[in-house]
């Protein structure tokens, strides 16, 4: 166990606590719209190497507000403040990297043994999420079978350091500068390598790139779904969004208001986890809950379905009830952004978020 119990405000607010020595920043289920479905009432998320780097500055910039859950930001190990992606090209860095996955890997059972224990929540498989490194971690998490997992969100995740080194030798004109155990490590965290263990877990998986992302490109992510389809997965969807890797700015530590690329995201991940962890309720007109007043669970309704994430994304701004120069939405229960249509000034006739089931 970490320290004492934080207290759990009343009020809807974030709550921060530590989880086997790692900081972590919770948001919890404030969503009117919907209740929880089934067993999973928990999502990991880990913020990257490049912004957002902490878990408070992942939790502003993909809140996932609509999803009845608590979702839990978690730094990574030995923090990545001090890193970004360019760092894999030298030893150091992609030592930095691999020490901040395979910890924070390694920790996982011990820190949602913490989180349990700190919000009370009850003991169930859990949803997992990540930007960039923290992507790899909820995707080794999920080969490494330590814990019990029902879904995997994994934003720009780098799926294999030796690919990713690629782009950034070309960017920056300068080739990597690996020793042996730097190579070695970047064979070990090749993603590709664990396609087996990941499809047998049986989880549900979601892969958001960025259609001009240099560190993890499109057909990096479409060859590791392929991988997974290959060996056994069983629904594989992909969102490809007009972004590039990073989702704010720099220096990206601290929450700060969502950029546009961080609301696709947001809107993309928040319909998917809906689909599978929440009923959805009747809307007011239908008799279902007015705005702010929050779900009663003796409420009887039908399941209803979210919509498809490219319509989110269009209205994602609305599911803040503060002004826009506030990361964190307010105490009242937020009502998810759903429908509305994608913007027609998009290359080649494409969304905003495209999505595709395999």
């Amino acid at each position: 166990m970490s320290g004492a119990r934080p207290t759990l405000p009343d009020d809807g607010r974030p709550v921060s606590g530590v989880a086997a020595g790692s900081a972590y920043f919770a948001l919890p289920p404030t969503a009117v719209d919907a209740r929880p479905a089934g067993p999973t009432r928990l999502i990991l998320a880990w913020p990257g190497f490049d912004p957002p780097r902490g878990a408070s500055a992942l939790a502003a910039a993909v809140p996932m507000t609509g999803v009845p859950t608590w979702r839990v930001y978690i730094d990574l190990p030995g923090s990545g403040a001090g890193f970004d992606s360019a760092g894999l090209l030298e030893s150091e860095g992609l030592e930095a990297y691999g020490a901040a996955v395979e910890r924070a890997v390694e920790i996982l059972p011990a820190v949602l043994a913490d989180v349990r224990r700190d919000l009370r929540i009850e003991e169930g498989p859990v949803g997992l999420a990540g930007f960039s490194v923290g992507a790899a971690v909820a995707l080794h998490a999920l080969a490494h079978g330590s814990v019990p997992v029902s879904a995997v969100a994994a934003v720009a995740p780098i799926i294999s350091p030796v690919r990713a080194a690629g782009p950034m030798e070309r960017r920056f004109g300068r080739e990597r500068n690996w020793d042996e155990n730097a190579t070695a490590l970047a064979d070990r965290l090749d993603l590709g390598a664990q396609a087996a263990r990941m499809a047998g877990r049986g989880a549900a998986l979601l892969f958001v790139g960025g259609a001009t992302d240099r560190v993890t490109p499109p057909q990096d992510i479409g060859a590791l779904r392929d991988l997974l389809r290959q060996e056994g997965a069983d629904a594989i969807e992909n969102a490809t969004i007009r972004m590039g890797h990073a989702l704010a700015a720099e220096p990206g530590t601290e929450p700060e208001p969502p950029s546009i690329e961080a609301v696709r995201v947001d809107a993309a991940l928040s319909d998917w986890f809906r689909q599978r962890f929440a009923e959805v309720l009747p809307t007011e007109a239908e008799g279902g809950p007015e705005p702010g007043q929050p779900v009663q669970p003796e409420q009887s309704t039908q399941a209803g379905q979210a919509t498809q994430a490219g319509q989110a994304a269009e209205r994602a701004p609305a599911a803040h009830s503060e002004p826009a120069s506030s990361p964190w939405p307010g105490p009242e229960a937020v009502r998810s952004p759903m429908g509305g249509s994608p913007p027609a000034d998009l290359p080649d006739g494409g969304d905003q978020v495209r999505l595709s089931t395999w």
